[in-house]
């Protein structure tokens, strides 16, 4: 929120009954109007004391938001709406909206109604005070989203702060990031209470104010229905208040919006309980795994390992082979089995702090996951945003969005819970990884690539990488809509591939090789004959006549590998039209070009390379890994007259993937040296202010040297696509 914002909203919350939070919130607001001289809105939304805030200030409401919600159908402003309906007016200058007026209307309210009336109010009063009550209820993080500042109220006792740690870790598992939060320690200094010096060391937002403890005065002004500054004007309780007031009024860079901090800004799950200042933490604090101050205690990660543990021993799951049943049915009822247990084990182990069924429910499938799926994946490899996962620890999971690299919040339980997933992963397939092995090259059952690297060789814990499959099988008229081709360039290239021409389709990692291939695929005419070849099946070829070849690595024993030059030489006895290989990695790029000079036109193969004029250094390094000894000139020769066409991809600084050239090889010189052309590029002119690459697609004004062979047979291509557009 800009430091400038004149609308606060204030969410008051608090981990369990008796921390004072309602009494925190009423003489908070009564502070604030007194301060401001203007009407601060206090809102009633704890559905486990309905009434408590309106008895405090001797207030009688008969009326809630349920009375608000028929005109919100008439779209009225802001300044139009008619709040007074429900609202009722204190003497102090508080307006008090209950979201209930009796335990009878629980439920009755819908979440987007309430989160409507909250967007009204923030318009029209300078200071909105939620009270938010003690449990994840849906009404309260529809709060939280509405709010600039969520302040937590905490007692100086041990389980109050054990509470606020794990809150904490939930509201940024639900994506509030811990700038949001800040704390008042109610009932400070206490008889036998914890000290402030200790809760501050313990919790790590920061406490903004500290309201001493005096019985005496709170329960006269609440037994009077007064606020504490009209009861005891002169107490220190009063003082106190008036203090926190001060310090939301005159602190502006306190507040943040919760819709203000981009996703990928947002700290991972599980708030970092750490001392601070380098001061000792309490005993009571210290985190059993990691010791004092080794490493951060997400209080989430450590509930579920605690109900992961017990769920382990209950069910005896490390005795079940998880492998062997997850084609059955078995699997199935072992989740429903399980997901009972767990539903019992959270509730002894957090009572009724989650009082939404929705955050429960998600609790509950999150660690049933853990236990019997991919854990914190799961969510992330059914998201269709998603093409990309990248596990560097159990605390580091990334994930690939639209191009770009994000910091997802999710974590996993321990190591070997990292572990335990990829051993899950591979352990169908026959493969194994440890110590003697620790790396592995995998496939999911949908067809996601899969690459794990464990300890020793992975330094911070097991590391996992996977490329989703791609499930959406993307045209020309596709690429052209997403801006990655221009129409002419896949008129071109649809001419080049009916003609025959063997193709290379380079580019550096993620780039979007694989996908180009696919789109050029669809232009093999129908009833020619296919053969792929790949490490991991990935083409998704629209033709019927197609052979699809995957590779095999060594079994455990160290035998019975079978790897792509393998499977080449193998495919020129299938009586092959096309021959498409997913990557040219090695010794097989000299069959490959072998092939393409005796007969095989048309073929097809990708090759990570930087640029069109890499692509000829590349294949020099792979030919030669072939044991053939072959001076360079012969192998540009025999590049020069096998390849007709270079197609280039690359991933910008926008995340957006482009072909960036397309590259006609036109011979050898005396030299030796191959002679390339670009016949089209894009050229790049700028960047917007939202970030976005800005350029077109050219073409050179070269022509292609084969373009009477394209115009005589018949394939539609204009000469004038080739046309240089004018100098500006």
């Amino acid at each position: 929120m800009a430091k400038d914002a004149q609308n606060r909203c204030i969410v008051v919350f608090g981990t369990k009954g008796g921390v004072g939070k309602t009494i925190v919130a009423t003489n908070l607001a009564v502070s604030l109007a007194q301060r401001t001289k203007k009407p601060v809105c206090l809102v009633d939304i704890d559905t486990m004391a309905v009434g408590d805030i309106a008895k405090s200030l001797n207030l009688t409401t008969n009326r809630s938001m349920l009375d608000l919600a028929p005109a919100l159908r008439k779209q009225l402003s802001a300044q139009d709406f008619p709040l007074s309906a429900a609202i009722v007016q204190h003497a102090s200058g508080v307006h008090l909206l209950p979201m209930m007026s009796s335990h009878r209307q629980f439920g009755q309210l819908e979440a987007s109604t309430l989160g409507q009336i909250l967007a009204i109010l923030k318009q029209r009063y300078e200071y909105v005070i939620i009270d938010g009550g003690k449990g994840f209820s849906e009404p309260l993080i529809t709060a939280f989203e509405a709010a600039h500042m969520i302040l937590l109220v905490m007692s100086p006792d041990v389980i109050t702060l054990y509470q606020t740690k794990w809150a904490l870790g939930m509201m940024e598992s639900l994506l509030f990031p811990s700038a949001m939060v800040k704390a008042v320690l109610n009932r400070a200094e206490s008889r036998g209470g914890v000290g402030s010096n200790d809760v501050r060391m313990a919790i790590p937002c920061e406490i903004i104010g500290e309201i001493p403890s005096d019985g005496s005065v709170v329960g006269n002004a609440v037994n009077q229905g007064l606020p504490i500054a009209t009861a005891a004007p002169q107490s220190r309780v009063a003082a106190a208040f008036n203090r926190l007031a001060e310090v939301l009024e005159t602190r502006p860079e306190l507040y943040i919006a919760h819709q203000d901090v981009p996703r990928h800004n947002r700290p991972p799950g599980g708030t970092a309980v750490l001392p601070v200042n380098g001061a000792r933490m309490p005993s009571y604090m210290y985190d059993a795994d990691g010791g004092e101050g080794l490493e951060p205690v997400d209080e989430i990660v450590l509930m579920k390992r605690r109900i992961h543990d017990k769920l382990v021993e209950e069910l005896d799951l490390k005795r079940l082979d998880l492998a062997s049943m997850a084609h059955n049915a078995q699997l199935q009822e072992l989740r429903v089995r399980t997901e009972r247990v767990i539903t019992n084990l959270l509730a002894k182990e957090m009572g009724g702090l989650i009082a939404s069924q929705e955050v429960r429910a998600r609790l509950v499938r999150e660690i049933s996951d853990e236990a019997l799926g991919y854990g914190p994946l799961e969510e992330l490899l059914a998201d269709p945003s998603v093409t990309d996962i990248l596990v560097n620890n159990k605390d580091q999971i990334y994930v690939e969005r639209k191009g770009r690299l994000e910091l997802t919040t999710k974590k996993f339980i321990s190591n070997d819970q990292v572990r335990a997933v990829i051993e899950r992963i591979i352990a169908p397939l026959g493969r194994r990884i440890d110590e003697s092995t620790p790396m592995v090259d995998a496939r999911l059952p949908d067809g996601s690539r899969v690459n794990a690297v464990i300890p020793p060789l992975a330094i911070k814990g097991p590391a996992l990488s996977i490329r989703k499959f791609a499930r959406v099988r993307y045209s020309g008229e596709d690429l052209i809509r997403m801006g990655s081709v221009s129409p002419e360039m896949v008129k071109f290239m649809s001419a080049c591939v009916h003609v025959r021409k063997n193709m290379i389709i380079s580019g550096g990692t993620g780039s979007g090789k694989t996908t180009f291939l696919n789109v050029v695929s669809t232009f093999i005419p129908e009833g020619e004959r296919i053969v792929t070849i790949e490490d991991a099946a990935e083409l998704k070829l629209s033709q019927t006549h197609w052979v699809s070849m995957e590779s095999r690595p060594p079994s455990v024993e160290g035998k019975g590998a079978i790897g792509i030059r393998d499977l080449f030489r193998n495919s020129l006895r299938m009586r092959p039209d096309r021959i498409i290989i997913g990557e040219c990695r090695g010794g097989e790029s000299l069959d490959m070009l072998q092939a393409m000079n005796t007969g095989h036109d048309g073929s097809i193969t990708t090759v990570h390379a930087n640029s069109p004029r890499d692509v000829v250094s590349r294949l020099d390094s792979m030919v030669l890994m072939s044991s053939i000894e072959l001076p360079i000139r012969a192998i540009h020769e025999m590049i020069a007259s096998a390849i007709h066409i270079i197609l280039h991809t690359a991933r910008l600084a926008d995340g957006s993937r482009k072909i960036t050239a397309i590259t006609e090889l036109t011979g050898i010189n005396s030299n030796g040296e191959l002679q390339m052309q670009d016949i089209f590029i894009y050229r790049q002119s700028g960047m917007s202010p939202q970030g976005e690459v800005m350029g077109r697609f050219e073409a050179t004004g070269t022509l292609p040297t084969f373009l009477h062979e394209l115009i005589v047979k018949g394939l539609g291509v204009d000469p004038e696509i080739f046309r240089a557009p004018a100098a500006a």
